[in-house]
């Protein structure tokens, strides 16, 4: 496995703006930090889930259909690539799309079963980077505990310092999506050789 392109694009997919980390930076804001952790905890708990369920699904494919290793790398690459576009041609987030009132465990937990950015991320991050080196259930489940503790610090830093956050993308929004797309792309090319 190549650990700098897997840790890249881990932190970037983890660490930009998404709804869980909207989502927290927005309640933080409104609530405060320890209100908050609860959503937070939710969220990562159904991170865990999620990246469970994609490290057996992506197992599965693997196991039964063993040419779908390069089809799920090129799938993997295209996304990042589309992700890392994404990142760069963003504009602010509208405050009236991000107001949200439930605060709870279960909100922050069921979020991630309708949450396109969790899934696709758990597929392609599994596929693309775990499955092809790991695929003992014991190292699928350290890697979806790992992988949801980092969803549990980016949810935890941009609840905690959102308001900073917030101003910092305000000021050098451009800057640094340019910085995350351009990680992300490296994570995608790095697949391939």
């Amino acid at each position: 496995m190549n650990i700098a392109a897997f840790l890249s694009y881990v932190l970037v997919t983890t660490f930009t703006p998404g709804p869980n980390n909207i989502m927290s930076m927005s309640n933080a804001n409104k609530y405060g930090f320890r209100k908050t952790l609860k959503f937070i905890f939710g969220v990562s708990a159904g991170f865990a889930v999620i990246m469970l369920l994609c490290s057996y699904f992506n197992l599965i494919l693997f196991k039964y259909i063993p040419k779908v290793e390069l089809v799920m790398s090129i799938i993997g690459g295209v996304y990042m690539v589309y992700l890392a576009v994404k990142i760069m041609t963003s504009k602010s987030h509208d405050e009236q799309d991000n107001k949200h009132k439930n605060i709870s465990f279960v909100s922050g937990l069921v979020l991630q079963f309708i949450n396109p950015k969790v899934i696709l991320y758990g597929i392609t991050t599994i596929s693309t980077f775990i499955i092809p080196s790991y695929r003992s259930s014991f190292s699928l489940l350290l890697f979806s505990l790992f992988l949801a503790f980092v969803g549990f610090l980016a949810t935890s830093c941009w609840a905690l310092f959102g308001a900073l956050f917030q101003k910092f993308l305000a000021k050098y929004r451009k800057p640094f999506n340019l910085a995350m797309g351009l990680l992300l792309i490296y994570s995608a090319l790095s697949l391939f050789y």
